[in-house]
């Protein structure tokens, strides 16, 4: 795994704590990250992208997300500031981001399942 991407010391202590529940964790997470980039696409106001943000921010940190986690950081900073100019580029960021952990983890889904 690409360390840019992804802490692995975070994996490596989630799954010693988690043991059997280290897939399902995984799982949880990149089902919760969809509808958290739903959210971000779909937010009405500075304060829905803001709070958004906020909780995307907070789950991809727990889960070693680092990269994804500084840009969802990067976006909750930004709403705060008006105008909104170049707020789409930032979102078109996590999308790809996000995109890239779902491989990552993918492979650590296979990794761990083949044991």
């Amino acid at each position: 795994m690409s360390d840019i991407h992804i802490d692995h010391k975070v994996l490596s202590d989630l799954q010693e704590v988690m043991e059997d529940g280290y897939l399902n964790l995984l799982d949880t997470f990149l089902d919760d990250s969809k509808k958290r980039l739903s959210q971000l696409h779909e937010a009405k106001s500075a304060a829905e992208l803001g709070h958004a943000a906020h909780s995307f921010k907070g789950s991809s940190s727990n889960m070693g997300a680092l990269a994804l986690a500084e840009l969802c950081r990067q976006l909750e900073e930004r709403v705060k500031q008006q105008p909104l100019y170049g707020i789409e580029d930032l979102i078109n960021q996590i999308d790809r981001e996000y995109e890239e952990v779902r491989r990552l983890y993918d492979k650590e889904r296979h990794r761990v399942s083949i044991g």
